[in-house]
């Protein structure tokens, strides 16, 4: 059974600095122990530092895969708990990658569409303290995955997640995130997705085109 293993949420703070300045991000996440809201373009107690590049409702929700937080911890070798990547939801049984875009996934009385990748900027390696962090999760292609909300309610930790809709245009996460950070021949079956986040569909358009 796909479950949510843990629901995590942060607020914004200093975790380092750039060129002597600090830097603020509302990466690191904490499990809750209670059922939270998902309302608006986001869980109650969550929030971004930077709503032009992070947050807004096509990342309402971040999901990562404990499968690949496990791959992770070998892969690195040390320990990676649970909303490490900044993830709010911790997923056990579901494939993030595998996703395809415009998936829906309920939680009961939740309902949230998949829609985007997470693309990594130095942040990430801010956190986790080391930075070829940022090339090593491009070069993994273990994005984890943006969701919208379609219909508000609550979560918490140990709810099933039932895909009950999955669109037949197989354009999944992993291959709109190889396209945008490896190989941009992929646009053109990621832009088979009309469900893509509209950002991102604007970004592909011109350099796709660009293929002839």
């Amino acid at each position: 059974m796909a479950r949510v293993r843990s629901l995590n949420v942060g607020v914004p703070k200093v975790i380092g600095q750039q060129r002597g300045a600090p830097v603020l991000s509302a990466i690191h996440k904490e499990p809750v122990d209670h059922r939270l809201p998902v309302r608006g373009v986001n869980i109650d107690g969550d929030d971004q530092a930077d709503r032009t590049v992070h947050g807004g409702p096509d990342k309402a929700v971040y999901a990562y895969a404990a499968e690949d937080s496990a791959w992770w911890a070998e892969h690195l070798g040390r320990e990676v708990g649970d909303g490490m990547f900044g993830e709010n939801l911790t997923t056990e049984g579901i494939d993030c990658t595998g996703a395809v875009i415009g998936e829906r996934w309920r939680f009961g009385s939740l309902l949230l569409e998949v829609c985007q990748p997470r693309l990594p900027c130095f942040k990430l390696g801010l956190h986790f303290g080391d930075p070829k962090m940022l090339k090593a999760f491009t070069q993994a292609s273990r994005p984890g995955v943006y969701l919208r909300i379609l219909e508000e309610g609550d979560i918490g930790a140990g709810d099933e997640v039932e895909v009950v809709d999955r669109p037949d245009h197989g354009v999944t996460i992993g291959v709109v995130s190889d396209a945008i950070l490896k190989d941009i021949t992929l646009g053109r079956a990621a832009l088979r997705a009309p469900q893509l986040a509209e950002n991102l569909i604007e970004w592909l358009e011109p350099r796709v085109a660009r293929l002839g």
